[in-house]
């Protein structure tokens, strides 16, 4: 008989399952080998679970803040990304739609690490940018994915460059400073259900650049879920006012990844890295962003 017992981490069920002998019945049903497992990596990730050394406290600011689970790829993530370090990760749900130049302080000033994750609409977008804003002004460690990155661009293009009314043409069309558009292959298409960029594409970084130094590797291959992306017509405004565009697809047309080199630690990635994250495998930007935002206590 196998017990059903409760645990404090859920990431703690393998290893109960194990102490009940679950696999070795399950092998012994399907008259299957049953090796002894190495669970050393994974007992290791749930001792630091249980005993951090640090706590950080990270605003996620996004619309969807009443069901958390919307964000569940990205909360996990995060707390990986403390497991990495040590730490517990505690988060500030932030409604965008809350967010303004007056309120950004009070949302903000008891937090370590901004997170503007992925989303679609324009409820919310203004909070989003102001967040952005703040995080890069005030020097808080920041990461943005996917919309969270567009309008990083987008905040980039307004206050530093001084294009005041950029924006992303999906957000609003008649833009006169469309820093964000429509990729080409998507132009003319009606019919949008099913034609996302969808999947894993790779992305060549620059070896310079702090993304570089958090993969540790010069190609990356990330997922993918977007219609629109930055404006190469943008690009040489972007890089001469301090902006990085450093990472880029294998045939340099498309930007996939923009950080600020005078920053502690502020990234931004068109992808979804959330989705590769693992418990015992953190991904390397939730690593180095959890990391950065202990370091900004």
């Amino acid at each position: 008989m196998l017990q059903n017992l409760d645990v404090e981490v859920l990431y703690e069920v393998p290893l109960v399952m194990e102490e009940e002998h679950l696999a070795q019945s399950a092998c012994e049903c399907l008259r299957l080998p049953c090796p002894e497992p190495d669970l050393t990596d994974w007992n290791h990730m749930i001792e630091a679970w249980k005993h951090p050394r640090e706590e950080v406290t990270v605003a996620l600011v996004g619309k969807y803040i009443q069901l958390h689970d919307a964000y569940i790829s990205v909360v996990e993530a995060l707390k990986h990304g403390g497991v990495a370090n040590h730490a517990r990760v505690h988060i500030k749900w932030v409604d965008s739609e809350t967010v303004t130049p007056e309120s950004a302080a009070q949302n903000f000033s008891d937090v370590t690490g901004i997170l503007v994750p992925g989303g679609f609409g324009d409820r919310g977008i203004d909070g989003k940018v102001y967040a952005i804003q703040y995080a890069r002004e005030h020097k808080i460690p920041f990461l943005g994915l996917c919309l969270g990155m567009q309008l990083s661009i987008v905040e980039f293009a307004r206050n530093v460059v001084g294009y005041a009314d950029a924006h992303s043409v999906e957000l609003n069309p008649a833009t006169p400073h469309p820093v964000i558009h429509l990729m080409p292959e998507q132009d003319g298409i009606e019919d949008i259900g099913g034609t996302l960029r969808l999947g894993s594409y790779p992305c060549v970084l620059d070896k310079s650049s702090k993304a570089y130094s958090v993969y540790g590797e010069e190609t990356i291959y990330e997922r993918h879920r977007h219609r629109y992306e930055v404006n190469n017509d943008y690009r040489s405004i972007l890089s001469k006012h301090g902006m990085k565009l450093s990472g880029l697809s294998p045939d340099g047309r498309i930007v996939e990844m923009a950080e600020l080199p005078d920053h502690p630690w502020f990234i931004a990635t068109q992808a979804h890295p959330e989705l590769k994250s693992r418990p015992n495998r953190p991904h390397p930007l939730f690593r180095g962003f959890i990391e950065a935002a202990i370091k900004a206590k």
